[in-house]
């Protein structure tokens, strides 16, 4: 596993060792003692599977209770993930990370507690993964807006069509209205 940093603190790509032949292939996404051992002490208490259609956003996501960190991946179809860090102690605060994440590029991000997290699909339908470090707390689940304007994400999207979005995320909150993390 090679593991490279993004532009915002804590946040971490990572290239699994994929082992491939005419059969298919094989990779590790997930070893407590490998990422351990590479400094990375990530505890994790929940898995989610979601599959969406093409043209879905969701997110920007965040808990401001029960933070959670994310290990994130595509196991079918493509991606456009987003992260944006909500710490106001982190040399990144206010800054965004995108990076595309697909079945076939096999890449892994991790985001740390205190970031606002999404994705735009770009393929017919994807099926995306992750673990997280803490439950869901749906009482303290908010979103920021997935177009805000000081955030200014470039967001792919596919012929200039707007996004399909649920309720929920088309009413997402503005960057001056949404708590941050110390």
């Amino acid at each position: 596993m090679r593991f490279e940093q993004s532009p915002l603190a804590g946040v971490i790509l990572l290239h699994p060792e994929v082992y491939g032949d005419e059969r298919g292939f094989f990779l590790e996404s997930w070893n407590q003692r490998s990422f351990s051992e590479a400094g990375f002490d990530w505890q994790f208490v929940q898995d989610n599977h979601s599959r969406s259609s093409q043209g879905t956003l969701r997110g920007l996501h965040f808990q401001t209770e029960h933070s959670q960190g994310k290990l994130v991946r595509v196991a079918g179809g493509a991606v456009f993930d987003v992260i944006v860090d909500l710490r106001r102690s982190s040399p990144s605060f206010g800054k965004w990370y995108g990076a595309e994440l697909s079945a076939d590029n096999h890449r892994i991000l991790y985001l740390p507690p205190g970031c606002a997290h999404g994705f735009y699909v770009l393929s017919e339908t994807a099926d995306f993964l992750y673990k997280t470090s803490d439950y869901y707390h749906p009482g303290s689940e908010l979103c920021l807006l997935w177009n805000d304007a000081k955030i200014a994400i470039n967001w792919p999207l596919l012929d200039g069509q707007s996004p399909l979005l649920s309720a929920k995320d088309a009413g997402g909150l503005s960057w001056s209205e949404i708590p941050f993390y110390p």
